[in-house]
């Protein structure tokens, strides 16, 4: 037989597709090649195969190999392909009785000596076959756990090219997914930790039991940056589809625990002000690889001193902040990533910084609005909460008296107001409130009361607020009510929540 078949699943983004790997060998010069628009990485494998089939002891076929993926239209990346076109190639050769792996999709890269090496993205890529139908899958060892997080699936694990030849010549043995190894909890930050600002602490309990995005404005040593790290500390775990869409993207990128096990605690993204645009949105050559943004998916992403970032690498956050994806073009392709984020920022007031205050401010007005002007109005009005931090004295640092709430006690007070928004908005998908379009914030049975909104109406004719603005503080009043344990906001929810959108960092809006 000169033909054979094995099938192995592509990634696009993170959505994964069925690809057949067909090998055809025929007379001829000797001579590989490789059709279905592959990478570099993947063209590489010709060599990388080679070298693995001979020294697993195999002989080499000397014949005109064409090695095609299908569909051929589907751009392929990566080295996840080499164990499959090892397989198909010894089938196609008459080396191995391909019966063996029909059905089955196989995963893996090649070392040279024959080792199967792990490979990123294998969760999505089994989601992938499961969804196809497939209920048998090989991996290398080292991805075997991963593989196992998804259900309904078969999985066995292959540590070399020798051991899948023996399996598919003789039946021998694969080996089993190895037992996870544990790994130490990391310790937690914990909002017991910050001294004072109370309103921060406020701002930040109804941004986590919402999803709100949040400003944090204020001298150094204010606390923002302690605030928004214990921002995870306070949000619940995710559940098994979130955990499963949280897990997928971290193994894209390469960087899942060695355990394998699905990630259970909100991701928390920090990058640096310096990050380039492809770092923080996603891109790379080729098909594009996911950010941070997208490495933060249902969790938080902190931008710390904001105002130092690129104005064109913020800007690019406005449509994946209303939209919950990034959608990235390349000339090979469109990738598309999860991008719904919870996002926190913090900035200085000035260039100088002064630690007592602005009335300390050494700065001129010009240098301090040019400053201020790099978060723009457009992405300023997307963030539902700003605060300002004032400076603390020494009483609050050095107070004897008890200690700050603890991030236990608020996380439950966000659990039961994100149990009663969940339990509302169930018959139309959303979870939190910020999720919830404003139209229908307008409309019955969930329109409030004219009577009610009179402030929040007079802002918006005011200038004050924006059409987004107005329905971003409808969502900030109706997670207010949620942590009041009200069935509805009223007036008194709607004055809050125009606070806190207001706030006092209304001047970085100018």
């Amino acid at each position: 037989m000169s033909y054979a078949r094995v099938l192995c699943v592509g990634l696009v983004g993170v959505t994964g597709h069925l690809v057949e790997v067909e090998a055809d060998l025929a007379p001829g010069l000797p001579t590989v090649t490789l059709t279905g628009l592959p990478d570099a990485a993947l063209n590489e494998a010709r060599d990388r195969v080679r070298a693995a089939v001979v020294n697993s002891g195999e002989d080499w076929p000397n014949r005109r190999i064409t090695v095609n993926l299908l569909p051929a239209a589907l751009p392929k990346q990566g080295t996840s392909f080499d164990l499959a076109i090892a397989a198909a190639l010894l089938a196609g050769a008459g080396e191995l009785p391909s019966v063996s792996l029909d059905g089955v999709v196989v995963l893996g890269e090649l070392g040279l000596d024959g080792a199967v090496r792990p490979v990123r993205g294998v969760l999505p890529m089994v989601v992938a076959a499961v969804r196809a139908g497939v209920t048998r899958v090989i991996v290398p060892v080292a991805n075997a756990w991963e593989a196992t997080a998804v259900p309904g699936v078969t999985v066995r694990a292959v540590d070399s090219l020798r051991r899948l030849v023996d399996y598919v010549r003789e039946g021998g043995p694969l080996l089993d997914p190895p037992p996870p190894t544990p790994t130490p909890a990391p310790a937690g930050l914990d909002l017991a930790d910050v001294a004072g600002q109370e309103l921060g602490r406020y701002g930040l309990e109804v941004g986590a039991a919402g999803g709100h995005h949040l400003a944090l404005f204020g001298a150094p040593g204010a606390g923002k940056t302690m605030l928004a790290e214990r921002l995870p500390s306070i949000l619940p775990e995710l559940d098994d589809p979130t955990a499963l869409e949280v897990t997928a993207i971290q193994s894209i990128a390469g960087v899942l625990p060695p355990d394998g096990r699905l990630i259970r605690r909100p991701p928390f993204q920090a990058p640096h002000h310096s990050a380039s645009m492809a770092s923080l949105i996603g891109g790379g050559s080729g098909l594009a690889r996911p950010g941070a943004l997208s490495l933060a998916h249902r969790g938080v992403l902190f931008l710390d001193e904001v105002a130092e970032m690129r104005g064109s690498t913020l800007q690019a956050l406005r449509q994946p902040l209303e939209d919950g994806r990034v959608v990235i073009g390349r000339a090979r392709g469109t990738t598309e990533f999860p991008a719904r984020v919870q996002l926190v920022v913090a900035a200085n007031p000035c260039p100088c910084a002064s630690p007592a205050g602005d009335h300390a401010c050494t700065c001129p007005p010009v240098v301090r609005r040019r400053y201020r002007a790099k978060l723009s109005g457009p992405l300023l009005d997307r963030i539902d909460i700003r605060i300002t931090l004032h400076p603390l004295n020494a009483a609050q640092l050095m107070t004897t008296t008890a200690p700050a709430e603890p991030s236990a006690k608020v996380a439950t007070r966000v659990a039961q107001a994100r149990a009663a928004s969940a339990a509302r908005w169930r018959g139309h998908g959303w979870q939190v409130n910020a999720e919830v379009p404003g139209p229908v914030l307008r409309r019955l049975p969930w329109r409030l009361p004219a009577t009610d909104t009179t402030d929040l109406r007079a802002a918006l004719d005011r200038g004050l607020l924006s059409a987004r603005g107005f329905d971003r503080v409808l969502r900030l009043a109706w997670t207010i009510a949620d942590l009041d344990g009200h069935q509805r906001p009223a007036r008194a929810e709607i004055t809050e929540a125009i606070q806190l959108r207001m706030g006092e960092s209304h001047e970085y809006a100018e």
